[in-house]
């Protein structure tokens, strides 16, 4: 959630944000804990989710616990979402800010000195920007997404993610809504999404930036996809010295002369140092280090697993030499496994999009990805047809003109007829409604993007007076609650 100061726009840090959010959840007789770094609280924890921050205090991020079908599946997270958005609302106050409709900041710095001030210390990012050379802070104006995460059966997860990646330019357009960056239009619907080169660039280990991209053929299994991901020519990252999930705050070790993680799992042991305080130590590779490293990558959809037993190294290195051998070993071993969509911008309704559609369709524009993604997860078949009438290099190049024009291309609009018919059809009759913001793009060729810019151009002169407009245009509202 892009945050901004509720009278001017600009870009806001929160600082007392976390104490009224924990005052209001105990008033609403939620119990949370409270996660602290560098001695600030950067999270608090309850039942139904996780309200935190994404890598600066300007950008908040909430995670839902998991839902599933038997409690009410997609219409019980809604209704888990909104009051969550409405806690975040009513927390903002205290420092006079809000959320804005927006997958990034119109008019936000990304330089150092703007990074240093607002970034959350978090150890990670000290490896990624002190040892990996990432360019970090060009991600620092608050670029969010409304991640999409919806689990699979182990024996559909390739199939899944194949999909996601192919079916990309759907996801992209329909959500698009980063017009704007450092005050000035940018030509593109979806801005956001141009991070990961520029993050990369310049990067010590090429294999960084090779794992934003498009493979060139689908992946036939999850032994394939995880030989793309650790494949020669990428480095690992630092790993840790025990099985541990908070992979952004745990102790890890850099390994010396920055193999690649086939290399390492493929040794005897490995040297390194920590990285929190310098120790050299000798590592020796086992499964936690491969469930570790699936955080690698950065393309438009993700593999994210988690094991309830650990398998012997070497019976995972021969389950992963042979054809679907990686399935059935996660199956013995209790996976939990979900498909991470990273394409769709934030989006959030305001009194533009309010005016426009009315109620129904700006209710559903925080859950209209999930519901997407959700749709076509119970529609495989009918989504590798639709990939299928297009090469998949076409389908590259369909997302990168929905990331220029949205619905404006009549190739994608095409796309997102098929995708949309598609996942209306995975989804429930009570469930359909959650797709009305992603409909009502699709039918009048306007996507979030398209009503910021209309906004940006009609705005008073003068810098500050425009994005004070634009802000004020496109603050999130806040709707009815849905009683759960």
């Amino acid at each position: 959630m892009v945050v901004a100061h509720a009278a001017t726009g600009r870009s806001f840090p929160v600082d007392h944000y976390f104490p009224a959010l924990h005052a209001r959840l105990r008033e609403a007789g939620a119990d949370a804990e409270a996660i602290e770094l560098g001695g600030r609280c950067v999270a608090l924890i309850t039942a139904d989710a996780e309200y935190g921050l994404d890598n600066g205090f300007n950008l908040l991020e909430t995670s839902t616990r998991p839902v599933r079908r038997s409690e009410g599946g997609l219409l019980r997270l809604a209704e888990i979402t909104q009051h969550g958005l409405a806690h975040t609302h009513a927390a903002l106050q205290a420092d006079g800010a809000c959320v804005m409709n927006a997958s990034q900041h119109p008019d936000c710095s990304r330089s150092m000195d703007w990074y240093r001030r607002v970034r959350v210390e978090r150890p990670i990012y000290r490896e990624l920007v002190e040892y990996r050379g990432w360019r970090h802070w060009e991600g620092i104006d608050a670029k969010a997404q409304n991640g999409a995460n919806v689990g699979v059966p182990v024996g559909d997860a390739v199939r899944a993610l194949n999909v996601m990646i192919g079916l990309a330019a759907a996801h992209v357009a329909l959500f698009a809504n980063s017009p704007l960056e450092s005050g000035r239009e940018t030509g593109l619907r979806e801005t956001r999404l141009t991070v990961w080169p520029r993050v990369f660039q310049g990067s010590r280990f090429a294999g960084d930036g090779m794992l934003t991209q498009c493979p060139p053929r689908p992946f036939v299994d999850l032994g394939d996809y995880f030989r793309w991901l650790f494949r020669p020519g990428t480095v690992s990252r630092s790993l840790p010295m025990g099985r541990r999930h908070d992979y952004k705050s745990a102790p890890t070790v850099l390994l010396d002369g920055d193999p690649s993680l086939s290399a390492f799992l493929t040794s005897c042991g490995w040297r390194g140092r920590r990285t929190d305080n310098g120790e050299t130590v000798d590592l020796v590779p086992d499964a936690s280090h491969f469930e570790h490293s699936q955080i690698a990558q950065f393309m438009d959809a993700r593999l994210r697993y988690r094991l309830d037993s650990l398998p012997p190294l070497a019976e995972l290195m021969a389950a992963w030499r042979r054809r679907d051998g990686l399935e059935a070993l996660f199956e013995a071993h209790g996976v939990d496994i979900y498909i991470e969509g990273r394409c769709p911008g934030a989006g959030f309704p305001d009194s533009i999009l309010l005016g426009e559609a009315g109620p129904d369709v700006a209710d559903s524009m925080v859950m209209s990805p999930i519901a997407l993604q959700w749709g076509l997860m119970q529609r495989l078949d009918d989504a590798e047809r639709v990939m299928a009438r297009r090469s998949w290099p076409q389908l590259r190049e369909l997302r990168d003109r929905a990331m220029q024009c949205a619905l404006a291309d009549p190739a994608v609009a095409d796309l997102c007829r098929e995708v949309l018919e598609v996942a209306s059809a995975g989804l429930s009759e009570e469930e359909r409604p959650l797709l009305a913001y992603a409909w009502h793009v699709l039918q009048t060729r306007r996507c979030a993007a398209d009503r910021m810019l209309e906004s940006w151009r009609s705005a008073p002169a003068g810098d500050a007076a425009r994005l004070a407009y634009v802000a004020e245009r496109h603050r999130a509202v806040l709707l009815p609650l849905v009683q759960a």
